[in-house]
Order: C-alpha cells, then sequence, then structure tokens
C-alpha cells in the first residue's frame, strides 16, 4: 500500500510552528513525516531556517505514529558523519524505532557556511560514501579508528545504540549514483517519478537485502483562491524550476533569487499544482506511484496557510490519494 507523507519544510516555517504542523499532520492521518535539514532558506522569502534535529527531537516527543526521516540531511561538511551518527542514534531512541536517516550529497547554499569550500561532485559523492561507511560503523556500538580520504575518526564509539537499527535512505538521481549507493542504502530518495531509478536500484541491490522503500517528494500550493495560490507558489518556490544540477551549486539566496528572476508564476503554476482542486493535486502525484514509489511526502507550500490546509484539506485529499494509489 502505498504511504503517504507530510514535509515539515525548515525553510518556510519556524521551529514552534513546525511541532504544532507535525502534531496536526499525524492527527490528519499522514504515514509518515519527513524534515530537510539546511542552514539556510532558498529565497529571503521563505524566511526561516530552524535547526532540524532539535525539531525532529521535539516532534519524536510529540508524536506517536508517524515514521519520522530527514529529507535529506549531507553528513560530509557542516556534519561530520560520526556526529551524524550519534544524532541519528539518539533520534532512533527518541522515536522509539520511527527514524530514517535520509542522506545525500549536499547542497552549497547550507554547506559552504563552515568555510571549508564546496566540492566538484565527484568529490561529495566520494566523500558521501566514505561518510555512509563510517556511520555503518559507529551504528555497531563498536569503538572506531578509521583513517579515510576524506575523513577521520579516533576511538569513537556511539554509546546509546537504538534496539531498532537506522535505516539509511539514500538521494539518488542517476544511473552512476545508484549502481554506486544501492547496495549502502536500504530505501531510495528522490524528487523525479522515474520509474528507470526504482528499476536501477532493486537491480543494483543484493539478493539478499531486505524489502526497500522508494520515498518520493512533490510540493503543492492548497488554497481556497487559485490566484493566491500561484502567488504564494511563485513567491517561495520559484527556486524549483532550476533543477538539482543549479540548486545544488549556488551559494545564497540571493543566487536563487538571481536564477530565478525570470520565473514566472505561471511557469510555477504548470510544474505545482495550485489551488482548491484535489483531484489536480492527485493527478500531480499520481506519476510517483505510476513509477513505483512506495512512500510519497507532499510539500505543502508556504507557513501562512499550513493550519487550514491541515485542517480542511489534509483529510478529504488522503481520502483521494489513498482511493486512487495502488493496494
Amino acid at each position: 500500500m502505498t504511504r503517504f507523507g507530510y514535509t515539515l519544510m525548515t525553510e518556510q516555517s519556524g521551529p514552534r510552528e513546525l511541532v504544532k504542523y507535525a502534531i496536526a499532520a499525524e492527527d490528519a492521518g499522514f504515514d509518515f513525516e519527513v524534515s530537510s535539514d539546511h542552514f539556510s532558506p532558498w529565497l529571503t522569502s521563505q524566511g526561516h531556517a530552524p535547526y532540524a534535529w532539535t525539531v525532529l527531537g521535539a516532534v519524536a516527543q510529540a508524536t506517536s505514529r508517524v515514521e519520522l526521516a530527514t529529507y535529506v540531511t549531507c553528513p560530509t561538511i557542516r556534519y561530520h558523519p560520526a556526529v551524524i551518527a550519534q544524532k541519528a542514534a539518539t533520534l532512533q531512541i527518541l522515536a522509539e524505532g520511527r527514524f530514517i536517516l535520509g542522506l545525500g550529497s549536499g547542497e552549497n547554499l547550507n554547506e559552504h557556511v563552515v568555510g571549508e569550500g564546496w566540492p566538484a561532485v565527484d568529490v561529495r559523492q566520494d566523500m558521501l560514501e566514505e561518510a555512509i561507511h563510517i556511520i555503518r560503523q559507529l551504528h555497531t556500538g563498536e569503538l572506531v579508528t578509521w583513517q579515510g580520504d576524506y575523513f577521520r575518526v579516533d576511538s569513537a564509539r556511539i554509546w546509546d545504540i537504538p534496539d531498532v537499527p537506522v535505516p539509511l535512505g539514500l538521494a539518488v538521481s542517476g544511473p552512476k549514483s545508484i549502481e554506486r549507493f544501492a547496495p549502502l542504502g536500504d530505501h531510495l530518495i528522490s524528487t523525479e517519478p522515474d520509474a528507470d531509478l526504482i528499476n536501477g536500484w532493486a537491480a543494483a541491490r543484493d539478493t539478499s537485502a531486505g524489502t526497500s522503500r522508494s520515498i518520493g517528494q512533490i510540493p503543492i500550493c492548497w488554497d481556497p483562491n487559485k490566484e493566491a495560490a500561484v502567488d504564494r507558489a511563485h513567491n517561495q518556490f520559484r527556486w524549483f524550476a532550476g533543477g538539482w544540477s543549479v540548486n545544488a551549486d549556488l551559494p545564497t539566496p540571493a543566487g536563487f533569487a538571481g536564477a530565478s528572476q525570470f520565473v514566472r508564476p505561471e511557469d510555477v503554476a504548470e510544474s505545482i499544482p495550485c489551488g482548491p482542486d484535489l483531484d489536480a493535486i492527485v493527478e500531480a502525484v499520481a506519476p510517483f506511484w505510476e513509477a513505483g514509489f512506495s512512500d510519497i511526502a507532499v510539500v505543502q507550500v508556504g507557513d501562512e496557510n499550513q493550519d487550514r490546509f491541515l485542517a480542511e484539506a489534509a483529510v478529504p485529499l488522503l481520502d483521494k490519494l489513498r482511493a486512487a494509489a495502488p493496494r
């Protein structure tokens, strides 16, 4: 059965609001909740960037049923992989086994802030692979010393290891990354509804590996007023039009503003379903389950309408999505 999730968008909401939305999303019936992990919003109009791990710790205590995940954390520059291993183990204990650690190679926007520069994509992939091995080793609870090409770990141990191991979801974008990371991860993460990703991931995994989930994400902008929805999506989500190859390398919100200055409201409305029509949202989400995704998280664009979305639209939307999706 297809699972549907809610996105805790740290770039557009403050920490207390995110916890409130997490509770409301669980009450509305979402199956899981994913959180972005940014140091900066893409655009200044979004206006927020609280620390995702503190928010998730609070959400783990404020909820009891929904699964939680980072979507995604970069464990290579802003965070050392040993620190990620400790944070993920602790969060899994707080969440009582409901947490998935989503990992990816990151964005310049967030990682440049510690002054270590922004490597080329091949180097970022090498760093990510090494970080995954370190996290896996530390999650055994054994003493770890590591001397790699990019990271050192000196006599480190995670003292609080959860009873339920932390699954790793890995963000992939094409055949090369799938071939490299599918054998290292538990679940696939992608924002592209591409069946080749799902099939390639399955083919690259060890046949003895456990069941793997594929976790997608799509922005929507529900509002009773379609014009207001389009305006909000354009104001806060026009950066989305750049695509990953552009977005990963831009360093600041000013850069995103410049790169998206010629994106029109109608351009955004073509890629993000906007307005009150729930059937249009279902139609936009459908390519994900048609491609074989098992889990799909929606991003409701903008903070100012989250309460109303969760109170008025979330339940009927979930009903429509579950009626249309394969079981």
